[in-house]
């Protein structure tokens, strides 16, 4: 029973957010972030790689830490540490880099270029019109 939010991103900066469940889900269970899959799972032709993601209350995963427990590490930068002076270290809350159930958000990256989506504006306008119709 593992839901994610996938937030997909292509080569050109644009970024598309997705939601799995259940059996759709499955795939991604046990992959590490550095690793492609299949894009068919959300419906495109090509592959996803993962980069990051986080967990149900927002611990970021962290691609050189294995597993998918939660972990207090010493970072001097990179992901999770915001801003840390020249010689500091700070103990920090990670998870690591496998997806497991626990794991609400992934990021990943489309090698090509996502498709272009009718905007919902469009179709608000035209219940708005069929709905002024009815009234008069």
């Amino acid at each position: 029973m593992a839901n994610f939010k996938l937030t997909i991103s292509d080569i050109k900066g644009k970024s598309v957010s997705k939601e799995l469940k259940d059996s759709d889900a499955n795939p991604l269970i046990g992959l590490q972030l550095g690793n492609e899959t299949d894009a068919a799972i959300v419906g495109l032709k090509g592959k996803l790689k993962l980069t990051g993601g986080s967990d149900k209350s927002g611990v970021p995963m962290r691609k050189d830490i294995h597993g998918a427990a939660r972990k207090y590490v010493l970072l001097t930068k990179g992901v999770g540490l915001q801003a840390a002076e020249i010689g500091q270290r700070v103990r920090k809350l990670m998870r690591g880099n496998t997806v497991s159930e626990e794991i609400y958000q992934i990021n990943c990256k489309f090698d090509g270029e996502l498709p272009v989506e009718t905007p919902a504006e469009d179709t608000a306008e035209s219940t708005e019109e069929k709905t002024d119709d009815k009234k008069e």
